[in-house]
Formats: C-alpha cells, sequence, structure tokens
C-alpha cells in the first residue's frame, strides 16, 4: 500500500513528463508554468488512493488521474482572470494572467483542458472521459452560479464548483479498477462526502460561503459532521482504505 506521498510523487513525475500538442507552440510555458505552480495534489491522489484500495493498477491510473489536474489547473487559471475572481497571485506566485496576460492565460486553460480530455481518452474505456466531462461540465455550470447568483443555493453551488470533480475522481478510480457499477454507490457516496468537506473547510481558510453566513462554531461542526460521514462511508467498501482516510484526515487537519 503506497502512501498518499508516494502517490502524489507519481502524479507529479507524470505531470512533469508529458508532451503537449506540438501546435500549441510557446502556449506550452504558460502551461508548465501553471501545473508547476504547486497545490496538494489531492483529486489525482484520491483517484490514485481509490485505485489501490480497489485492488487496481495504480501505474495504469496515473494518465488518468493526471488529466483530473489538468482539469483542476485549468479551472483555477480560468477563476483568477479579471473578468471571474480577479486574483492576481495564485500559491504565492503572479497568476498566469499577471504572468503571461490575459488573452495567453484564457488560452493556456483552453489548451490544458484540452490536453486532459486527450490524455483520458488513452483509455480503451471511453467512460473514463465521460466522467472527466460530466464533471467539467458540472464544475463549470457551478462557477456560472457563482459569478451571477442564479439561484442562490449555496449547497448546489458547492456540489457542482467543487464536489464533481472530486466526485469524478472517485468514479474514474472505479473505472480504473474494474469495479462492477452496482458496488460502487458506497464509494461515490464517500466521493460526494469528501467534496463537500473540502469545499467546507475552503470556506473557513477564506472566509467565505458558508463561513460569511454562519457562526464560526457551526461551520467547523458542519466540516467535523462531513469528515464522519466520509468515514462512514468507507466502512462499508471492500479494499484497504487506510489512505482514503488519510486524505479525510489531512483536508478536516486544515481547519485548525
Amino acid at each position: 500500500m503506497r502512501r498518499a506521498e508516494e502517490l502524489r510523487d507519481a502524479v507529479e513525475a507524470h505531470l512533469r513528463s508529458l508532451t503537449f500538442a506540438p501546435e500549441l507552440g510557446q502556449l506550452e510555458e504558460a502551461l508548465r508554468y501553471s501545473l508547476e505552480s504547486g497545490g496538494k495534489r489531492i483529486r489525482p491522489v484520491l483517484c490514485l488512493a481509490v485505485v489501490e484500495a480497489a485492488g487496481g493498477d495504480v501505474e495504469h491510473g496515473v494518465p488518468a488521474a493526471s488529466a483530473l489536474e489538468l482539469v483542476h489547473t485549468f479551472s483555477l487559471v480560468h477563476d483568477d482572470l479579471p473578468s471571474m475572481d480577479d486574483d492576481a497571485e495564485r500559491r504565492g506566485r503572479p497568476s498566469a494572467h499577471v504572468a503571461f496576460g490575459e488573452g495567453v492565460a484564457l488560452l493556456a486553460g483552453d489548451a490544458l483542458l484540452g490536453e486532459a480530455i486527450r490524455l483520458a481518452l488513452t483509455y480503451d474505456d471511453p467512460g473514463i472521459a465521460r466522467e472527466l466531462v460530466d464533471a467539467t461540465l458540472g464544475m463549470i455550470g457551478g462557477q456560472y452560479r457563482d459569478i451571477t447568483d442564479d439561484d442562490g443555493d449555496l449547497a448546489e453551488l458547492h456540489r457542482l464548483k467543487t464536489g464533481r470533480l472530486f466526485a469524478s475522481s472517485v468514479g474514474i478510480g472505479l473505472r480504473l479498477s474494474g469495479v462492477a457499477v452496482p458496488d460502487q454507490a458506497p464509494w461515490r457516496a464517500f466521493g460526494a462526502e469528501i467534496g463537500l468537506l473540502f469545499q467546507i473547510v475552503d470556506d473557513i481558510l477564506d472566509g467565505d460561503g458558508l463561513a460569511s453566513r454562519l457562526p464560526a462554531d457551526e461551520v467547523k461542526r458542519l466540516a467535523n459532521t462531513a469528515a464522519d460521514r466520509a468515514r462512514d462511508r468507507l466502512e462499508v467498501v471492500s479494499g484497504d482504505t487506510r489512505v482514503l482516510r488519510e486524505l479525510v484526515d489531512a483536508v478536516t487537519f486544515r481547519t485548525g
């Protein structure tokens, strides 16, 4: 059983080794700049931890896990744009639009998404790419709700904007491992819970979302409850779930 750090290292190595479409030319610099800005790679690590817990081949899953990180990075590049969240920094460095210009950042995000789909399509199972595309569309729908306050339903916004890519991380891991559809329900329920947990913790750290609407103790209670539910979901799945539990604990610990 590999630890989360080992799974993360496998993803990092694969991301560094990626060969992008030659048509992108010097735009590749902006793609690599955004990919190399750090981060815990929790989504691809979650995917690979599911693969291993379900008895699959981790090495076979690394490209799909990397595709998840490409989609996540695409979303960050676009979220930082002046027309969206207008963030000048990302993880202690200038955001892509500050470093390369708004037009280049927009194209870099588009290219990251295209490369993610291209990577997912290297598998014989088309369901892997379908899971990724469905999650991306859900994430975009959540972002639309975020910038327009479309329906005011914060829970649905979080389920889409953050939760769908977490759920997809689990779903892709299940496909890579060959878990039968009737046996997937508890795994996918876990994916939904850890996605919710991650968003609640982010709200606490950023002081927005739920943290701006509810008392601090109440939001902390919601985070702990989501963490407990995620752990409970793991009780009913077969396989060694130690790394998945470590991920739940790591996300929860960020609340302090």
